[in-house]
């Protein structure tokens, strides 16, 4: 009978989530529309880029965004976040000075996260330029010619406050091409954006490695400051927005580019760990009730399919299967095989073991590690 009850849950699980979680995983099967082309005046737009020891990256970002076409104003702000690589003179040589302005960042003041502080450096040298939106994008991000002028005209067209791109990742190595699916997937499942874009949900989700903001929203919610020290900064600008009125769009950025290379299984677990705890609020229950969860949702299906006597067995392997169905789209997306569907559980399984190692690490005041900066550590921060 445990079994049974156990085969029974994950099977409800799966149908709510294949069913009622506001159709996250066909996402990856219907790339965004183009936006209609706004009758407004064309707006002006600043990029702001804040980069902290990012010279793999930089000079192919900051050369994506001056090659930006757009009928509007177009300038790029670097805020170079006390890097110690050469980052400044990189993105100096990626870009003409009529283009490109770049300055340093003022040290770090108490409660507030690195970048930010950073941002927060750009967002105050870009004023003066009288920007109608920021472009908030991050030094690893490649965008297309038509990127700054796509998401200016969907907000403009459709009315949003906030919309953003959810960066191609890099799937060339082993582990990349074995996580970099997943982490999608479980964002889109966490944050679905078709509930993020209905004004009728509270959901409220972005992904910060390119947001476009409308600049009066952002001076409406109280600047940056209102999110000063939020680790995941992307989410918690888009609740913001949303609960002040506004109006929030996510959706896949196909030629819109993250070239950080993650090259080990290690190096995701790390990038995984640095916010995973700040997500469940640092609490102990949440993350036992999130790994309980996890278990029984990805690991239960294929354990029960294997092990269990019938009937339980049977109700394992239909969950087993609507999970696989659900990953496909996600896998197809990122030009994966089939045969990568039925080993989510044991992804998800890595992910589980990220999460814990953040709350250990957070519990030891090393959480939220990044480039030297310990920013979310349970004997203060960094």
């Amino acid at each position: 009978m445990p079994l049974q009850l156990a085969a029974a849950a994950t099977l409800a699980i799966w149908l709510y989530l294949l069913l009622w979680r506001g159709g996250f995983w066909r996402e990856f099967r219907r790339p965004a529309a183009q936006p209609a082309a706004s009758r407004t005046q064309a707006p002006r737009i600043v990029a702001v880029v804040p980069a902290r020891d990012e010279a793999a990256c930089v000079g192919r970002a900051i050369a994506s965004l001056a090659a930006q076409r757009l009928p509007g104003y177009f300038h790029i702000v670097l805020v170079d976040d006390h890097s110690s690589d050469g980052t400044a003179a990189i993105a100096e040589a990626a870009a003409t000075r009529d283009r490109l302005t770049v300055v340093p960042a003022e040290p770090l003041p108490a409660g507030w996260t690195g970048k930010l502080w950073a941002v927060a450096e750009g967002i105050r040298h870009a004023a003066p330029l009288r920007p109608d939106y920021l472009l908030l994008t991050d030094a690893d991000i490649v965008h297309p010619p038509d990127n700054a002028a796509t998401l200016a005209a969907r907000a403009q067209s459709e009315g949003y406050d906030l919309v953003s791109y959810m960066a191609t990742l890099d799937c060339r190595t082993p582990a990349e091409r074995a996580l970099a699916p997943a982490f999608v997937f479980f964002f889109f499942l966490l944050y679905p954006p078709a509930w993020i874009r209905s004004p009728r949900r509270a959901t409220a989700g972005a992904a910060g490695g390119c947001m476009l903001i409308r600049c009066r929203t952002l001076e409406k919610i109280g600047g940056i400051e209102a999110i000063r020290g939020q680790l995941i900064d992307d989410c918690a600008l888009a609740r913001a927005v949303k609960r002040a009125g506004g109006r929030v769009w996510l959706g896949l950025g196909e030629t819109t580019h993250s070239i950080r290379p993650y090259g080990t299984f290690r190096e995701i677990g790390r990038m995984i760990s640095r916010s995973a705890f700040t997500q469940l609020h640092h609490s102990a229950l949440l993350l036992a009730g999130t790994v309980a969860g996890l278990l029984l949702t990805y690991l239960a299906p294929p354990l029960l399919t294997l092990l269990a006597p019938q009937p339980a067995a049977g109700m394992a392997a239909l969950a087993w299967l609507l999970m696989s169905v659900s990953y496909l789209p996600a896998l197809r997306y990122y030009r994966r095989g089939w045969f990568a569907a039925p080993l989510l559980p044991l992804v998800a399984m890595f992910y589980a073991g990220a999460t814990v190692h953040s709350a250990i690490a957070y519990w030891s005041g090393a959480g939220g590690r990044w480039k030297g900066r310990v920013q979310d550590a349970a004997r203060g921060r960094g």
